[in-house]
């Protein structure tokens, strides 16, 4: 990198930090806000309780998640590193609220991702690469919004690609020395990466070509390399063993590979139609890329590549894609592991066309074109990403009534048909449904129902529980 590269980044990271700045006071109850309470919870809970890593917990004692009840509201999913630290920086500065914590924190893992992207395409590709794909990051509405959500996903990706980033200083260093710096680094990098989100571990293609690249044919013999993955994989491992000791807290996962939930029930998307149709047309074309960048992600895609390490970056996000059908499909916050590979070969989609002079038009042409396409893609984006930001008021109101109403310490049913959400905002633990009859869930200890269903308030009626508030729009009861 030279100087020149460290002014363009700066400015194009500048701009990043601006744009993922857009409303990161919020109340967390913007989109996939289920997903987020859940994590929120976590480091909220973390904070209130001591840190302790190995029993995190969240809001939810219900049986939706795992099938089983969860008296305890054990969370076992990604080990909380992530939650842990915006909720040790919140209790350090409090300042700023958890949430904004959350984000800010997500927000400039997103940076760091950027910056070693940025280097990776530089050295790969040329710069041209490197500067549209940190634009194309930085700037698209869809990469925006997910880069600064209360996820463990932005801080897992970026974590992954900067081990990349550290494995090739590796396989460029002379210095002995500074290559068993980071050597160790990138493997630290990467299992912290593979614990705080598993599926990173497909980004686990391109450090192997790495490594292929400097030892070629004598790469077996090398005990380092193995070791490399051991350390990197190991961590991930005894954490997944020692969660089976907790059920409950294990959310079911193996509708994520085939399966998607419907309003009739799981359908069975694995290779249908509809699977292409979601990822390839409405996801990656028009809400991640805006419609008209794709064409430079096609170009990127077929483009003669000077080394193979960005084609592994590709392949590494499609092979998750195509693995996780299911979770892909559900949810648009699972493309944010692919978020790497779609910059990228947008970047190199838009070199290929700056750089072949004699196939394309002069660049006095092609460049306006370059940035009318970028312009309407960010709009077209925009224009369906920015409902994503909108708070549902009717949530705010429901919290209030809740607080207003109960003790920290009452066990709430907030009915929200398995959303988190209220729960979060409430700030109370119970059920996010009623998934069981109301004398039952009151002998499980539940003092209170919120519901915004008539036949839930019919029934409550009926059985002579005390209504505590009611609008044209919910009802709050007492068991």
């Amino acid at each position: 990198m030279k100087k020149k590269d460290f002014i363009i980044l700066g400015f194009i990271l500048l701009v990043a930090f601006a744009v993922r700045f857009y409303k990161i006071d919020a109340p967390l109850a913007d989109f996939h806000s289920w997903r987020q309470a859940d994590t929120a919870a976590v480091a909220r809970n973390l904070e209130r309780t001591g840190f302790n890593l190995l029993l995190p917990t969240y809001d939810d004692f219900s049986n939706t998640q795992s099938g089983l009840d969860n008296p305890q509201g054990y969370r076992f999913v990604e080990f909380p590193l992530y939650n842990a630290l915006f909720a040790g920086l919140h209790s350090a500065v409090p300042f700023f609220s958890l949430e904004t914590w959350g984000r800010l924190v997500a927000l400039l893992f997103s940076l760091l991702c950027i910056v070693s992207l940025y280097y990776i395409a530089l050295a790969e590709a040329g710069r041209i690469t490197a500067i549209f794909t940190a634009i194309t990051y930085s700037i698209m509405p869809f990469f925006v919004y997910f880069s600064r959500t209360i996820l463990p996903e932005t801080p897992a990706i970026a974590l992954a690609i900067f081990s990349l980033f550290l494995l090739h200083l590796f396989t460029t260093e002379s210095n002995k020395k500074k290559q068993i710096v980071w050597l160790l680094l990138s493997s630290l990098s990467f299992a912290t990466s593979l614990l705080i989100k598993p599926t990173t571990i497909f980004y686990g293609l391109p450090l192997l070509v790495l490594f292929m690249r400097k030892y070629k044919y004598t790469l077996p013999r090398q005990l380092h390399v193995i070791l490399y993955f051991v350390c990197a994989v190991t961590p991930l491992l005894v954490w997944r063993y020692y969660i089976t000791s907790y059920p409950e807290g294990i959310p079911a996962s193996n509708w994520l590979f085939t399966q998607v939930n419907t309003f009739e029930g799981q359908k069975d998307i694995f290779m249908r139609p509809a699977f292409f149709r979601w990822i390839f047309y409405e996801r990656i074309n028009n809400l991640i890329l805006g419609g008209y960048l794709t064409v430079f992600f096609v170009l990127g895609l077929i483009r003669k590549q000077k080394t193979i390490l960005p084609l592994s970056i590709i392949a590494s996000a499609f092979i998750y894609i195509f693995v996780f059908q299911g979770g892909n499909v559900q949810h648009e916050y699972y493309q944010i592991i692919a978020f790497p590979a779609l910059a990228l070969s947008v970047g190199m989609g838009v070199a290929l066309i700056i750089e072949s002079t004699k196939t394309f038009l002069h660049p006095l042409f092609t460049t306006p074109l370059i940035i009318l396409l970028f312009t309407a893609s960010f709009f077209f984006s925009w224009f369906q990403v920015k409902g994503y930001y909108s708070i549902p008021q009717d949530l705010l109101l429901m919290s209030k009534i809740i607080q207003t109403f109960t003790k920290p310490t009452d066990k709430v049913v907030a009915d929200r048909m398995g959303d988190t959400t209220l729960l979060y905002l409430s700030d109370r633990r119970g059920s996010p449904l009623l998934y069981r009859e109301p004398d039952e869930m009151k002998k499980m200890g539940y003092r209170y129902i919120l519901t915004d269903k008539k036949e839930i308030m019919e029934r409550l009626l009926l059985l002579k529980y005390e209504k505590l508030f009611e609008n044209n729009q919910f009802a709050l009861f007492a068991l």
